[in-house]
């Protein structure tokens, strides 16, 4: 299996190496090789196993065995009870990786962020950190609502559900860490925790997510209509491409601009652990939207993929503006803007679609450096991080 690259932002996922009973694998024995029988391939040698099999057809009171042929994301009708054979041999390898990025909050300390919020940071700083974790928490929350709801259910391959399952108790688990943040420093929690509903400029993304989601979360969402299976792509499209991999991303880098001058450290390291499984998130959504599209022969809408991006553009905008309306050292709503359209070409790439922003420059190269853990960390030893200072930084 090949390694996963948690740092290349540009094509996070590995190469698949083809899997016994994938499609496109070449025969391997076992299930899924040798000649068909009776026009399903693979069941000579399993026949030769089982000589209950030996029949034309399956027995009366018997199923016909999974062919990897048969699964689709949707509208497949595989048996979805049945891990292997293998279609997208590349989800078992997020599943995988997934599983080697577990941690919990409570074993990152937290005690120089107390004294840092209380002691170090400005007035403006503390609006900023503040408000981040107000807005990700709400935001992990529904990512994990979207995920369980709006897209584990309706996917028909069980190894796509299995890391998805994993997603959603990561979602739960990035929920639990933002909480610890905010209680470790004695924050009001209420009133952290109701900023998404009373500021204007977070409620905005998250009524927008809403907006774009809440109808594919029904249980009734028929998929094989092709209006609906449409609707469906373009919110996953939105929510790999947007909500997680550009405000996500985004969402951290002010927390990680206050790392880079050895601030709120504990925080920041916490959003470095969160920041891999969204690496994984992000790709994986991604490699789902573009296998969707390519199974079902959809085009989608090129107006309402603009729609998409001017909309997260503009929400993001109000809620850069709102978020550092006094700009901290290092970190500016105009750079937050500029990055996000820098970022948001990177997605449209990776989605193979046009660039929205033709010529949108990287104007924090120091991001993709901050948000990826280069070490394992090991949590019972102290090591010593090293930051660039404050004199290497500059007002916007």
């Amino acid at each position: 299996m090949s390694a996963f690259n948690f740092n290349d932002w540009d094509n996070p996922a590995p190469r698949s190496t083809p899997q016994p009973g994938a499609a496109g694998a070449a025969p391997a024995g076992g299930f899924g090789s040798g000649t068909p029988l009776g026009g399903r391939p693979g069941l000579d040698a399993a026949a030769a196993r089982n000589p209950a099999m030996n029949a034309a057809g399956p027995r009366p009171g018997a199923l016909a065995p999974v062919r990897a042929s048969d699964k689709r994301v949707v509208n497949g009708q595989g048996d979805i009870n049945q891990l292997a054979p293998f279609k997208y041999p590349w989800a078992w390898e997020f599943f995988l990786n997934a599983n080697r990025n577990h941690w919990t909050p409570l074993e990152i300390s937290m005690a120089q962020d107390v004294h840092d919020y209380h002691h170090k940071l400005t007035p403006a700083e503390r609006h900023v950190f503040e408000n981040v974790l107000s807005y990700l928490t709400t935001s992990d929350i529904l990512a994990m609502r979207n995920i369980g709801l709006a897209v584990m259910e309706k996917m028909t391959a069980p190894e796509l559900q299995i890391y998805q399952a994993r997603q959603v108790y990561e979602e739960a688990l990035h929920t639990w860490t933002y909480q610890h943040c905010i209680e470790s420093i004695g924050l009001d929690q209420q009133e952290i925790y109701n900023r998404y509903r009373v500021v204007p400029e977070i409620h905005g993304k998250i009524a927008f997510a809403n907006s774009r989601l809440d109808r594919v979360m029904q249980s009734d969402f028929d998929l094989t209509d092709r209006d609906n299976l449409h609707e469906f792509a373009l919110s996953y499209l939105f929510f790999a491409g947007i909500f997680e991999g550009c405000w996500f991303y985004n969402g951290f880098s002010p927390i990680f601009a206050l790392q880079r001058r050895g601030l709120m450290k504990g925080t920041a390291e916490q959003l470095q652990y969160i920041m891999r499984d969204e690496v994984l998130h992000c790709a994986f959504g991604i490699r789902v939207v573009r296998t969707l599209i390519a199974e079902e022969e959809l085009e989608l809408d090129p107006k309402a993929i603009g729609r998409l991006w001017e909309e997260a553009e503009a929400c993001e905008s109000a809620y850069a503006n709102f978020l550092l309306s006094e700009p901290i050292l290092g970190y500016s709503a105009s750079q937050h803007m500029a990055q996000f359209r820098f970022v948001a070409n990177r997605r449209a790439r990776q989605l193979g679609l046009g660039e929205p922003y033709p010529g949108a420059e990287n104007v924090l190269p120091w991001l993709d450096e901050q948000a990826n853990l280069r070490k394992e960390k090991n949590f019972f030893e102290t090591r010593v991080t090293e930051y660039q200072t404050g004199g290497a930084l500059s007002w916007d």
